[in-house]
């Protein structure tokens, strides 16, 4: 089994070269490509809680990641669909504070 990174680190050199030993045996550690494998691996085998508040952020930092790789109509639709996340935080704290002073000042 591969060792895992801390969540929010990138593999250290100790890391990619046991992932290279155990799990990736035969591939040359030095190609980008395996390296790229490496890291995808290592993303996919981290295991963290997503009801904590820290495996939230995490969990908001791996799309961004992911969002920051595509390209084209993906990361488009990336874009929109965190526009459409804040335009919904927005209206929510709006009629937060609108009530808030309504109830308050008798509006």
């Amino acid at each position: 089994m591969a060792t895992t990174s801390t969540p929010g680190s990138s593999p250290g050199p100790e890391d990619e070269s046991n992932l290279f030993d155990d799990e990736l045996v035969g591939l040359d550690p030095d190609d980008p490509e395996a390296r790229k494998f490496a890291e995808h691996l290592d993303r996919i085998q981290r295991v963290q809680p997503g009801y904590t508040v820290e495996g939230y952020i995490s969990g908001v930092g791996d799309f961004a990641d992911s969002a920051n790789r595509l390209g084209g109509h993906r990361k488009l639709m990336a874009v929109i669909l965190v526009v459409l996340i804040m335009l919904g935080v927005t209206v929510a704290v709006w009629d937060a504070v609108v009530f808030a002073v309504t109830t308050l000042f008798g509006g």
